[in-house]
C-alpha cells in the first residue's frame, strides 16, 4: 500500500501540540492523510512555503465566496430601504403638520423643525452607512483577520507536498 500525496490540514489543541516536521517548534497544525495512514506537525508558515506544500484549490470556495457577496449585497439592500423608510415616515409627519393649520408667523419654530429633522437626518444616514461598512467590513474581516487568530477557520484545507 502506497501513501498518497494529499493531506488534510487539522488542529489540535495546544496543550497537544508537538514539535514541528521542518523546524521542531511546538505547532497544533497535523497534515493528515484521508485514511489517517500518515501524519505529521508542521508550523502554518511552512504550509505558505510553495517549495514545502501546494494548496489544492476546493471546488466550492469559489462558490461560498458568491454566496457570501449575495448576502453582503441583500443586507446592504435592505439597510438602504429602511433609511429610506425612515426618511419617508419623517417628511410625512412633517407634511402632516404643516398640513393640519400649522401658525406660518412661527418661524423660530419652524426652523428649529427644520434644524432637528436635518440633524436627524444626518443622523440617520450616519447610521445607515455605518451599518454598511460595518457590514463590508465584517465581510472582509472574516478572510483576513480569523486566518492570523485561528487558522482553522479560513485558509486552504488540504495540501499536496513537493518531494
Amino acid at each position: 500500500m502506497s501513501l498518497q500525496n494529499r493531506y488534510h490540514r487539522r488542529l489540535v489543541a495546544e496543550s497537544a501540540s508537538k514539535p514541528c516536521l521542518v523546524c521542531y517548534k511546538p505547532s497544533s497544525t497535523v497534515l493528515v492523510t484521508p485514511d489517517n495512514a500518515d501524519l505529521f506537525y508542521t508550523c502554518p508558515g511552512h504550509l505558505d512555503d510553495k517549495g514545502f506544500a501546494e494548496p489544492v484549490q476546493e471546488g466550492n470556495s469559489c462558490s461560498n465566496e458568491k454566496k457570501v457577496s449575495e448576502d453582503l449585497e441583500k443586507e446592504i439592500e435592505q439597510v438602504k430601504k429602511e433609511y429610506e423608510e425612515k426618511i419617508k415616515k419623517r417628511k410625512g409627519k412633517n407634511k402632516g403638520k404643516t398640513k393640519n393649520g400649522e401658525d406660518d408667523g412661527s418661524d423660530k419654530k419652524s426652523q428649529m423643525s427644520k434644524d432637528e429633522e436635518h440633524t436627524a437626518v444626518e443622523q440617520e444616514t450616519k447610521e445607515r452607512d455605518d451599518k454598511i461598512e460595518s457590514l463590508e467590513q465584517n465581510a472582509k474581516g472574516t478572510s483576513t483577520t480569523s486566518s492570523q487568530d485561528n487558522p482553522s477557520a479560513a485558509g486552504p484545507r488540504i495540501y499536496i507536498l513537493h518531494r
